[in-house]
């Protein structure tokens, strides 16, 4: 499990305001420096930024709502900043001010603040709002919540993005004259350019030693990745089930992931839930968290319910393998993405591939309403965000190659 809980109490980290630090990073090339030495990512392009700097010279509040494949997109946005050029805000899990000073003192130099995962963060949430009603800079917030390290499908969105806007979009409607706030979906898609067999092989090869086999270069790369994650799915039945489960490959990920979310769902909510994996781990976290971080548990409830975030953190990497991915579309990219997300979760590391080239796409504007409709059972604006974000992901997709062979 990757280091991304943090066992001590939450302490706000607010923005910093200066411009001076920003500005620097900005004339030495820090972004794109950034990501060629620790993501690999070689060259970039941003499409539609037109539609951004209509909104900035418009003076709106803007909200930018990228998609989050990889940890590198924090940085990538830091391109979209460059090119427009203007200066912005993020919305940052507290965890990542907590992996030493250097990363912390950047993050916040850069205009980033904390927010708490792990609970209702009302002081990140208000000062969200205010930043976006100030309209100085834009504010960019990830609604999904957490890296998926696939690209092309979104995983299920967190609403708080659309209480932040609209409660931003009441404030700026009572000035004189009233104001707006936009919201701008981002889509980010990393393109490979590099020799998808030769990493893969690399990756695959150290994964099959690790299960004690033979390289099984014998077979095409797509059936490779088959039994391999195929293998890794059927220990971790063996672990949780005692048994190999029957059912397609999407059965048997959701048969897993309710296998080990649902006994500590019943427990802490009186029964399991359902719907996205990534709220119910979400509200889980925000359950088991508290007492600990506080120092209410001894030693054999704190080793219980490390085992239970163990358990809900396999869950939510679980759900980002979608079952058709590479069916649907056997793209270079994103058979190099399964192959990374197996690493990833074996060893909670992912090495770097050189040759990558990201793609920031700016959505159409999306005007706020400062009401909501009531009647409708999902926020009309996430639905609106979520759609734009496909709809540009979908596109994007289309332009990977196929894997050949």
């Amino acid at each position: 499990m990757q280091d991304i809980i943090v066992e001590k109490p939450y302490e706000f980290i607010p923005p910093y305001r200066s411009t001076l630090w920003s500005s620097l990073f900005r004339v030495l090339g820090f972004p794109a420096w950034r990501l060629r030495r620790v993501d690999g990512v070689e060259s970039h392009e941003i499409r539609h930024l037109d539609r951004f700097q209509a909104s900035l010279a418009a003076g709106h509040g803007i909200l930018l709502t990228p998609n989050h494949p990889r940890t590198a997109d924090p940085v990538a946005m830091g391109l979209l900043a460059t090119a427009a050029p203007c200066f912005m805000w993020a919305m940052a899990s507290w965890h990542l001010f907590q992996q030493g000073w250097l990363t912390a003192w950047i993050m916040r130099r850069l205009g980033g603040f904390s927010v708490n995962r792990e609970g209702v963060d009302r002081q990140a949430i208000s000062t969200a709002v205010d930043l976006l009603s100030e309209a100085q800079r834009p504010l960019f917030i990830f609604p999904e919540g957490a890296t998926s390290r696939i690209n092309d499908k979104l995983q299920a969105l967190l609403d708080g993005v659309a209480f932040i806007a609209r409660a931003a979009a009441k404030k700026r409607a009572k000035l004189s004259p009233p104001g707006k706030v936009v919201v701008h979906p981002i889509a980010v898609k990393y393109f490979f350019r590099g020799d998808v067999r030769r990493v893969c092989d690399e990756v695959l090869t150290d994964i099959e030693q690790r299960l004690s086999w033979q390289p099984q270069r014998d077979l095409a790369l797509l059936a490779r990745i088959v039994k391999v994650g195929q293998a890794l799915l059927s220990l971790k039945e063996l672990e949780y089930f005692g048994q190999t489960e029957s059912g397609s490959f999407g059965e048997r990920l959701q048969k897993l992931m309710d296998r080990l979310l649902g006994p500590i769902e019943e427990q802490w909510f009186g029964k399991a839930q359902s719907g996205p994996v990534v709220p119910r781990v979400r509200n889980l976290r925000a359950k088991i968290l508290p007492d600990m971080v506080a120092g209410r548990v001894d030693d054999a409830e704190r080793a219980s319910r490390w085992r239970q975030l163990a358990d809900i953190y396999l869950a939510q990497q679980l759900s980002c393998y979608p079952p058709d991915y590479l069916a649907n579309h056997p793209s270079v990219d994103r058979v190099l993405e399964i192959v990374e997300k197996f690493e990833e979760d074996l060893f909670d590391k992912a090495r770097v591939h050189r040759g990558r080239k990201v793609v920031l796409e700016v959505g159409e504007a999306i005007e706020v309403s400062p009401e909501r409709d009531r009647s409708a059972t999902i926020d009309p604006l996430m639905t609106a965000i979520e759609a734009s974000l496909q709809r540009m992901l979908d596109r994007l997709a289309s332009e990977s190659p196929r894997l050949e062979g």
